[in-house]
C-alpha cells in the first residue's frame, strides 16, 4: 500500500504538468474547435524564458522563492504574448478556411517554433538551475514527498482556481463561454469575438509556460524539442478528460500521469509512451467524448 501511495504521488506530480498544458488545448478547442498543435512548443518557449530569467537573476542573490516567482510570471507573460501573436498572424486569417487548412497551419507553426528555437539557442539541451532546493519529507512509513512535488501540486491547484474564477466570474470569461456556445450570436450581442479568442490563446499559453518552468525545475534540463512529446501527451489528456472541458483537462492530465508512473514502477518504463497513446486509441474507440465531454449532434 505504501508503494502504491508513493507512485500515486509521483504520478500526480507528472500529471500536473500534463494538465496545465492540456488546459490550453481544451480552451482553444472549446472556443474555435481548433487543435493547436503548436501549443507544446509554447510550453518549450516558456521553459526557456524561465531559464534565462533565472540565470539573469543569479548575480543579484535574491531569495530563491522570489526568483521562482519572477521567472514564473515572466515566462507566463511572454508566452501569453506569443500565443496572441500566433493567433493573430497564423490562425485569424484562416478563420473561415477549412479545418484541414488550419490544422496544417498549426503543424507548420509548431515546426517553425521548434526550428527557430534550434537556430537561436542551439540543438543541445540546457541545464535548468535548481531554483528551490529539493528537500525530502517523510509522510509515513516509506512514503516520501519532496518540496518540488508539493510546489507543483499547489501551483496547479492555485492556477486551476484562478482559471475557474476568470471563466466563471469575469467579463472576459463570460465572453469566452458565450463565444464557445455560439460565435455569431455572441458577435451580434456586441462581444468582441477576436479579442475573446486572443484572450483564450493568452491564458492557455501562460498555463503552458507555467508547466514549462515546473518541468525545467523537475528534470533540470530543457531543449528546443522538449515540447513535442509532452504536448502530444497533453493532447491525449485533453481527449481523455473530454476536449473542451476544463475539469476534464485537469482530471485527464492527472490520470495520464498516474498511469504512466504506474507502468514505469512495474518495470515497463520503455512502454510508458506507448501506453499513453494506447489510451488515446481506446478513448477514441469506446468513448470519443471523453470522461467529461458530451456527445453533440451536428446538423448536416
Amino acid at each position: 500500500m505504501e508503494y502504491f501511495i508513493q507512485q500515486t504521488i509521483n504520478g500526480l506530480s507528472v500529471g500536473s504538468i500534463y494538465a496545465l498544458i492540456a488546459l490550453g488545448y481544451t480552451m482553444v478547442y472549446g472556443i474555435i474547435k481548433l487543435i493547436n498543435f503548436a501549443h507544446g512548443d509554447v510550453f518549450m518557449f516558456g521553459a526557456f524564458a524561465g531559464l534565462y530569467v533565472t540565470k539573469g537573476l543569479e548575480k543579484y542573490n535574491l531569495p530563491s522563492v522570489l526568483v521562482f516567482l519572477i521567472a514564473l510570471v515572466f515566462a507566463m507573460g511572454t508566452s501569453a504574448l506569443l500565443g496572441m501573436v500566433i493567433e493573430r498572424t497564423a490562425y485569424r486569417p484562416l478563420r473561415a478556411a477549412s479545418r484541414i487548412a488550419v490544422l496544417i497551419t498549426a503543424v507548420g507553426v509548431s515546426f517553425l517554433l521548434e526550428n527557430g528555437g534550434i537556430f537561436i539557442v542551439g540543438p543541445q539541451a540546457k541545464g535548468f538551475p535548481e531554483i528551490i532546493a529539493k528537500k525530502q519529507i517523510n509522510l509515513f512509513g516509506s512514503v516520501q514527498i519532496d518540496t518540488n512535488q508539493i510546489m507543483i501540486l499547489m501551483l496547479t491547484i492555485l492556477l486551476m482556481i484562478l482559471l475557474h474564477y476568470i471563466v466563471q466570474k469575469t467579463k472576459t470569461g463570460k465572453a469566452m463561454r458565450a463565444v464557445s456556445f455560439d460565435m455569431e450570436a455572441a458577435r451580434l450581442m456586441g462581444i468582441n469575438v477576436d479579442r475573446t479568442i486572443s484572450s483564450t490563446f493568452a491564458i492557455g499559453s501562460s498555463l503552458a509556460a507555467a508547466a514549462g518552468v515546473i518541468f525545467g525545475m523537475t528534470y533540470n534540463s530543457v531543449d528546443p524539442l522538449m515540447g513535442v512529446l509532452p504536448g502530444l501527451k497533453a493532447f491525449v489528456a485533453a481527449v481523455l478528460g473530454g476536449i473542451g472541458s476544463i475539469p476534464g483537462a485537469l482530471v485527464g492530465g492527472l490520470l495520464l500521469g498516474t498511469v504512466e508512473t504506474g507502468i514505469s514502477s512495474i518495470g515497463y518504463s520503455l512502454w510508458r509512451d506507448g501506453v499513453a497513446f494506447a489510451v488515446l486509441i481506446l478513448i477514441l474507440i469506446f468513448k470519443p467524448s471523453g470522461l467529461f465531454g458530451k456527445n453533440v449532434r451536428e446538423k448536416v
